[in-house]
């Protein structure tokens, strides 16, 4: 099974997909007014600098906190969810988005006729 190269991840595509989930939660962590301390102690994380590492797109959020980052971060849970798909599984969000549109839409996105 061949795939298409815009969906090719090499190191350096993981890196900036990486880079911008942390530009993302930073943003939303300013607009909240949270340090990262703060941050932290909201999601349950004993170290602030686990944030720092997100932030720099050297670690990523766990799938199992997106709730709780989300509530902390004042943003709709499935929102959060799925920007987090993007930035992380870019290909199975890329999948769900196409799943997620109108027949008409998918037809468009994927250049197949729906049967």
């Amino acid at each position: 099974m061949a795939s298409s190269p815009q969906h090719k991840r090499d190191a350096d595509y993981t890196k900036r997909k990486r880079q911008e989930a942390g530009r993302y939660v930073r943003r939303l962590r300013i607009e909240n007014d949270l340090t990262q301390v703060k941050l932290a102690e909201a999601v349950g994380i004993k170290y602030y600098t686990f944030i720092t590492q997100i932030e720099s797109g050297k670690g990523r959020v766990p799938p199992e906190g997106l709730r709780d980052w989300a509530i902390a971060l004042k943003v709709d849970p499935v929102e959060f969810a799925w920007n987090m798909l993007s930035f992380y599984d870019p290909e199975t969000y890329d999948v769900l988005k196409i799943d997620r549109l109108s027949k008409k839409e998918r037809v468009n996105a994927t250049g197949r006729k729906e049967e």
